[in-house]
């Protein structure tokens, strides 16, 4: 199998209960919701949507044709920033959806070299097994098929959604995330409210964006 990657980067974590620590970021090309073009948004199966996960032209994107070759492409992103090979190493995939490219020999592959390996998926497909950490972010209207995990990460509000039944979710951390854009702030107070009254639930916070991170 081949994969297609817009953009492969070091960074440290922005969201969630990993915030804060040092990953790479291996956002594939596609997702099974959304074309990425602003045509097709309003026809979309995700509407709100804030990412380009268009094509293979962002840094250190393109497209590989073995999972070694993708493998050994993240491990050489992680060093051109830390050099030091005994220090612990993260790769986070993502997209679009990572979960139509992710499978079984890119995962043997990170592994092979040491790496530990996260996805953030919108729960629609199964995640391959073996990861190190999974956090799905469900979109209203949409069935849940990765019903377990590690997080639970909601950009809220989604009328839609049922936070009865997500609670009923097998998951360690449970985060509302107020969805970006021009109604932020509301969106803001509707999840701290929410916080406030079903304590499962923590706030999420973009910190890259306030700190100006990727």
């Amino acid at each position: 199998m081949s994969y297609v990657v817009k953009e492969c980067f070091l960074t440290l974590q922005g969201e969630g209960a990993r915030a804060g620590t040092v990953a790479v970021f291996c956002r594939f090309t596609g997702c099974n919701l959304w074309s990425g073009h602003a045509a097709d948004r309003a026809a979309a199966r995700c509407t709100f949507c804030d990412t380009d996960f268009v094509g293979t032209d962002g840094p250190r994107g393109g497209r590989f044709d073995s999972a070694s070759s993708l493998a050994e492409h993240i491990e050489a992103v992680w060093a051109e920033r830390v050099p030091d090979a005994s220090q612990p190493r993260a790769v986070v995939f993502t997209g679009g959806e990572p979960t139509l490219q992710l499978d079984d020999r890119l995962l043997a592959a990170c592994k092979d070299r040491g790496m530990h390996t996260a996805i953030e998926t919108n729960g629609t497909r199964a995640c391959p097994p073996g990861l190190d950490w999974v956090c799905v972010s469900p979109k209203a209207g949409n069935a849940i098929v990765q019903r377990t995990g590690d997080e639970l990460k909601v950009a809220w509000p989604q009328p839609g959604l049922s936070l009865d039944e997500l609670e009923g979710l097998q998951f360690r951390h449970f985060f509302l995330q107020p969805i970006d854009g021009p109604e932020r702030e509301r969106h803001t107070r509707v999840c701290i409210e929410t916080c406030m009254s079903r304590t499962r639930w923590r706030l999420g916070v973009q910190m890259h964006k306030l700190v100006g991170l990727r």
